[in-house]
């Protein structure tokens, strides 16, 4: 019997992915100084075309959306012409790619931009800034109604972008505590205009950035990263886990490329949820559904024979291996995972 990950998967009548392994978003901080994808991001995709699908590194929209060192951007036209060279390099190799497209929101920071932060609200999270020799967080500033409307914009127009730069979709990062993740949650979003307040009205910048995105690209290329669990960069409020449902149930008929699952361990479970952040997802979305978070080979493909999942993400594994496919098809052992890779290939 052939091996269920590497049977070939239909994303939609536009994309059908060779396996059903995707590349998970890495950020490396590769870019150079004005946040232009580098030769050495050239390499670094090529050789990890042979994934069912890429998701690029999480991607800038926008200046004042930076809260890591050296991570790039999709806004710049020296930006485009420079990610024109990996997506046409893993197209080469036979791979497919998209741009994970990304706004820190108040993780942010002004080193970066020399702007202050913004987000929904004026709410600071009380941590400190990774790779940063120390900064902590900035108290953000709340985006005004205008503002808003200009953020969804800014999504819209860096979605254009990447499919100017080549890449064959988006998956809008929606996930881990940044900017429509704070929207989402009731700890971070405490606006009394159509934007906040009620679950309907929390849902509403989201459902914008995803609507704007379809419009503009086609629901076959857009895809979206979420966490449903209060794990990195928020707190959980009762009454979240019901936002995320009712946002699950509206995407199904967008009928997006895929839905992930943004999460550093899915075997930790939540008791809000209840249980693991996948069997949320999967038990309140009926489309194509990606889970991540610390799978290894086996447990992802026990993830797809058990139909916990369509598709599983993996990160390290592609760090440690960057002929990951290859290795797993022929059996041979692979490398295990060290903080020091994230400064090789």
């Amino acid at each position: 019997m052939s091996d269920p990950l590497f049977q070939p998967y239909r994303l939609n009548s536009k994309i059908t992915l060779k396996n059903k392994i995707l590349m998970a978003p890495l950020t490396r901080c590769f870019a150079d100084d004005d946040l232009v994808p580098t030769d050495l991001m050239v390499e670094y995709y090529a050789k990890r075309a042979d994934a069912g699908l890429i998701v690029s590194e999480a991607t800038l929209i926008d200046p004042i959306a930076q809260g890591y060192p050296n991570t790039p951007g999709i806004y710049s036209q020296a930006q485009i012409k420079a990610w024109k060279k990996v997506t046409a390099k893993v197209h080469q190799n036979g791979g497919i790619i998209f741009c994970q497209l990304w706004h820190c929101g108040r993780v942010a920071h002004s080193s970066y931009s020399n702007i202050n932060p913004v987000a929904p609200s004026a709410l600071l999270w009380d941590a400190t800034v990774p790779r940063s020799n120390g900064l902590s967080y900035e108290l953000p500033t709340a985006l005004s109604a205008q503002d808003v409307k200009n953020t969804i914009q800014t999504y819209i127009q860096t979605a254009k972008n990447a499919i100017e730069a080549g890449f064959d979709g988006v998956e809008i990062h929606g996930a881990n505590g940044y900017l429509i993740d704070q929207f989402m949650h009731q700890s971070s979003n405490q606006r009394t205009d159509k934007y906040g307040g009620s679950l309907e009205n929390r849902k509403r910048f989201g459902l914008e950035v995803v609507d704007g995105i379809i419009a503009a690209i086609g629901n076959e290329r857009t895809a979206i990263r979420l966490s449903p669990q209060a794990y990195a960069h928020n707190d959980y409020t009762k009454g979240d886990e019901v936002t995320y449902r009712e946002l699950l149930h509206d995407l199904e008929s967008r009928e997006l490329a895929y839905i992930h699952l943004g999460a550093f361990d899915d075997s930790i479970e939540y008791d809000y949820l209840p249980g693991k952040p996948s069997q949320f997802m999967r038990k309140n979305y009926k489309g194509t559904f990606v889970t991540c978070g610390s799978y290894t080979i086996e447990t992802a493909r026990q993830a797809i024979v058990n139909k916990e999942a369509d598709l599983v993400a993996l990160g390290r594994p592609f760090i440690a291996n960057a002929d990951l496919i290859n290795q797993i098809q022929s059996e041979a052992e692979l490398q295990d995972y060290d903080v020091a890779m994230l400064k090789q290939l």
